[in-house]
């Protein structure tokens, strides 16, 4: 490619975006925002040529994202991402690629990739109106929990982030952090993931109007004991990149999806709340809500 890649940077939150929107994808990693908070764990780059959105990671082994724009441009754009691969003496590979974008691809190229399904990137997708009123047979045990919480903590109150209460949501983290046990001293290893998610979380209310996100979050006795954040994804989906509370708090992870739902996502068809990156505890979770369907993502190499 005879452009140079540039790392992401605020200022181009809007412009990337816009090539985001038009793909209407239901996959969490297509926006601007994932890209952006999740870049020191996975440093990306990009480039915008002939109409078309080129992203790929940094370092020794260069992996790209689909490419997004013009979509009569993708196979030159293909092959461009398969000679720059070739250019760099690595083999071409493609992330987080869903069904929808990996048959345009065959489209444009017959039998020339090959892709391979990571059931541990699978996007959980929900009905909005199921998750908001928690009705029938199926969330009872979800009903149960929201009732139990409002009888427990009469005082409750939702609201959504703004810059009066951000702090508040700022400390309920730190306090979370420390029931975790994450501290800056070295840690278990087994931790690091998690460390690496609370500080995209911090930077997610410190960057919430930059970034276009919405937040929301729960007092019980007058204190911060939950929030969420997310935006919407495509025309008929929103996100939910981050959800926290605090664990003695029984009910408040119910409590904060179904009132940030009700509060924040009207208009839409789906919620999209990520994937379980293969943790059991999270799968069953996540499986508990009825997903409505699972936005694949796999690995495309050439045959």
């Amino acid at each position: 490619m005879n452009m140079q890649f540039k790392d992401l940077c605020l200022a181009d939150r809007d412009r990337i975006d816009e090539f985001y929107k038009r793909g209407e994808s239901r996959s969490c990693d297509d926006c601007f925002a994932n890209l952006y908070l999740w870049r020191r764990t996975y440093p990306v780059e990009y480039l915008i040529k002939d109409d078309v959105l080129f992203v790929r990671s940094k370092g020794r082994r260069r992996s790209w994202r689909f490419p997004q724009g013009d979509p009569d441009k993708l196979a030159p754009a293909l092959e461009e991402m398969i000679s720059c691969s070739h250019s760099m003496g690595t083999d071409f590979r493609m992330l987080v690629v869903t069904p929808e974008q990996f048959a345009r691809m065959e489209e444009a190229f017959p039998g020339r990739f090959r892709i391979s399904y990571q059931r541990d990137l699978a996007d959980y997708v929900y009905e909005r109106e199921k998750l908001a009123s928690l009705a029938g047979k199926k969330y009872h045990g979800k009903k149960n929990h929201v009732n139990k919480f409002v009888r427990t903590y009469p005082d409750w109150k939702y609201e959504p982030i703004t810059d009066e209460n951000v702090e508040d949501c700022f400390q309920m983290a730190m306090e979370w952090r420390r029931e975790e046990g994450i501290s800056d001293e070295k840690i278990d290893p087994e931790l690091e993931e998690v460390r690496s998610e609370l500080a995209v979380s911090l930077n997610a209310l410190r960057l919430l109007k930059e970034l276009h996100l919405t937040g929301g979050c729960l007092r019980v006795n007058g204190k911060v004991c939950a929030f969420t954040i997310g935006e919407p994804l495509s025309s008929d989906t929103y996100v939910v990149h981050i959800e926290k509370a605090l664990p003695e708090i029984e009910g408040a992870y119910t409590m904060i999806n179904q009132q940030f739902v009700q509060n924040e996502m009207d208009g839409f068809t789906y919620v999209n709340r990520e994937d379980d990156t293969g943790d059991e505890g999270l799968r069953t979770a996540k499986l508990s809500y009825r997903p409505v369907m699972m936005t694949e993502k796999g690995i495309v190499t050439l045959r």
